[in-house]
């Protein structure tokens, strides 16, 4: 090869050389300017995701569009402010808050919501749920959740609680009967009683009563009738009582146990019995003594019974006359003579007071006889005189007499 012929193939190659450079400038040039234009056209955005704030440059057309160059995958129930249809513009902000997951449990039943809201009360405003003053709340209303939260609910319902005479109605939640009469304060004696079993679970309108038992000590003293024991006596007249011994009763003290429900006594039980004084016998001696009486048949050296004996006590009385065979009379004396048997003989009636039944009389104009019976108008200073015949008394009509009492 001539030396102008290199030459020449240098020179050439100098030149290409030479171009691709310029070429490969220019492209550097054109990326430069097109960065520089694509980065000065990019949107300004505050983007805050679950609470953290950054600013991007972004050329999405939307919120979802960014939220997706972001790869944020959003749900229904998140939070994205503005909408995800809305516009980006230059100095926007952006708010993605991911929706928690919270459980909700109502009387055992459970329901899960996803949910942006921070509150208790919000949370169940949002799932659509009821709670009363009386329901019973885990965590309370205004307490804060985060995600996985709980929340426990029970429903309260009425009980109706008899405690003793007092009746009320109570709100209460599902429990056991011994929390729920904690929960009310009811206070238990050793005697008292509920009428379920404590262990028993409370259920809508349930009665709970609780039955006050009351046990007391009653002391009764109280007086024994005494005894009353009867002998025969042959020196007292028949049909005559005559009291030996007075009576006197005893003294007993009992001890009761009574047991009341409610404030009403329902049962009385002797638990002793103690004898504090024992009662005396009352003993009555009982007439056996049967009066006679006989006419006395005298001879002639006897005196007339006209004729007033010496000695004796003398008086004088009121004397009527009776007989044995009125209506309604038995004609047995109050000492036993049976006159309807022995019409002869003479007796008379008399005040025991004045004149002792079984004596001796004499009696002017009717002579010798026998105090063997009593009347219901004989009184003081009052005789009746046995005749055989209703004639005979009517004719005697009434009389002072002089009586004399021989024994």
């Amino acid at each position: 090869m001539s030396n102008n012929f290199m030459k020449n193939l240098f020179t050439q190659s100098l030149r290409t050389k030479q171009t691709g450079i310029a070429v490969i400038a220019v492209i550097l040039f054109i990326s430069v300017i097109s960065a520089v234009l694509f980065v000065g056209t990019k949107n300004t955005v505050a983007l805050t995701v679950n609470g953290k704030k950054q600013e991007i440059h972004t050329h999405a057309d939307t919120v979802g569009d960014l939220l997706i160059e972001q790869n944020v995958q959003v749900s229904d129930a998140d939070l994205v402010l503005p909408s995800v249809n809305t516009s980006i513009k230059n100095g926007i902000s952006v708010e993605w808050e991911q929706a928690k997951k919270i459980t909700i449990t109502v009387d055992g039943k459970q329901q899960t919501i996803d949910t942006t809201s921070d509150q208790v009360s919000e949370v169940l405003k949002e799932a659509k749920i009821k709670v009363s003053e009386h329901d019973k709340l885990s965590p309370e209303l205004n307490a804060k959740v985060g995600s996985d939260s709980n929340i426990a609910i029970e429903k309260a319902f009425q009980v109706t609680l008899i405690d003793g005479i007092n009746e009320k109605k109570i709100w209460s939640t599902s429990t056991t009967v011994a929390d729920f009469l904690k929960q009310q304060e009811i206070k238990m004696n050793k005697f008292d009683r509920v009428e379920h079993k404590m262990e028993d679970v409370v259920n809508p309108n349930d009665v709970i009563q609780v039955v006050r038992v009351e046990k007391v000590t009653d002391v009764v003293e109280a007086k024994t009738n005494f005894a009353v024991e009867t002998r025969k006596d042959k020196d007292l007249l028949k049909g005559k009582e005559k009291v030996v011994q007075e009576g006197k009763k005893g003294l007993t003290k009992s001890i009761f146990e009574i047991t009341s429900e409610n404030g009403k006594a329902i049962s009385r039980v002797l638990k002793n019995e103690k004898v504090v004084s024992s009662p005396t016998k009352k003993v009555i001696a009982v007439g056996t003594k049967v009066v006679t009486a006989s006419v006395s048949r005298g001879t002639t050296k006897s005196k007339s019974s006209t004729d007033a004996p010496s000695g004796g006590k003398e008086f004088y009385v009121s004397a009527t006359a009776y007989t044995a065979n009125c209506n309604g009379c038995s004609g047995i004396t109050a000492t036993g003579i049976n006159l309807k048997a022995n019409p002869s003989l003479k007796v008379i009636a008399v005040d025991p007071s004045v004149i002792p039944l079984g004596s001796k009389v004499w009696v002017e104009g009717y002579g010798y006889a026998i105090a063997g019976d009593t009347g219901g108008a004989i009184k003081g200073k009052k005789i009746d005189l046995f005749m055989a015949s209703t004639d005979k008394a009517y004719g005697f009509g009434r009389k002072q007499v002089k009586i004399k009492i021989l024994n």
